[in-house]
């Protein structure tokens, strides 16, 4: 197999862009549930069998979506180490259900981010892995402190996560369930 070439450059950014997460979305763990340009940059269609998705909603700062393209020559390797990080606050008995589930789980996610980008995590063209997700739940010290949950998900994939074509997004928000 011949190593891959890039096909063209990325010109001057503008400052038009906003950081941050703005919903998450998680959904039980499925064989391909998205199909995948060739380049493994778009997600193009749905698989019907990807009918329950489930949306935390997430405020403020601290909410992230980072991405880790590691290449190797030593090992003739490229993986990228995906990790959400979540911050849920206020704790409650149903919350503390969900986040046991979720942590015991094989979870997949899909993240909107503060540009209305749709990146669909822990899928890859080659791996399905899912999403590893982690719970710290704290009641804060002071008064004023942070009190909830911080949930952290990783994943390791080959590529950059997909992003939702428009149709692949009505789709999926078509999916999410209602919140009680």
């Amino acid at each position: 197999m011949a190593c891959s070439d890039i096909t063209q450059g990325i010109g001057r950014q503008c400052t038009n862009t906003l950081g941050g997460v703005q919903k998450i979305y998680i959904f039980n763990n499925l064989e391909d549930p998205f199909t995948i340009s060739a380049d493994g940059s778009e997600a193009t269609a749905m698989n019907i069998l990807l009918t329950q998705s489930f949306e935390f909603d997430v405020t403020g700062v601290g909410n992230i979506l980072e991405q880790n393209v590691v290449s190797s020559r030593d090992t003739f390797t490229s993986v990228n180490t995906q990790t959400i990080t979540a911050l849920l606050g206020g704790m409650s008995a149903t919350k503390h259900a969900t986040l046991n589930f979720l942590v015991q789980s094989r979870a997949m996610a899909v993240i909107k981010d503060r540009n209305s980008n749709y990146h669909a995590v822990g899928i890859g063209q080659d791996l399905n892995e899912g999403i590893d997700f982690n719970n710290v739940a704290t009641t804060g010290g002071a008064q004023s402190d942070f009190n909830g949950y911080t949930l952290t998900g990783t994943s390791i994939v080959k590529d950059l996560a997909p992003i939702l074509d428009s149709a692949t997004v009505t789709a999926f928000l078509a999916t999410v369930q209602a919140n009680v």
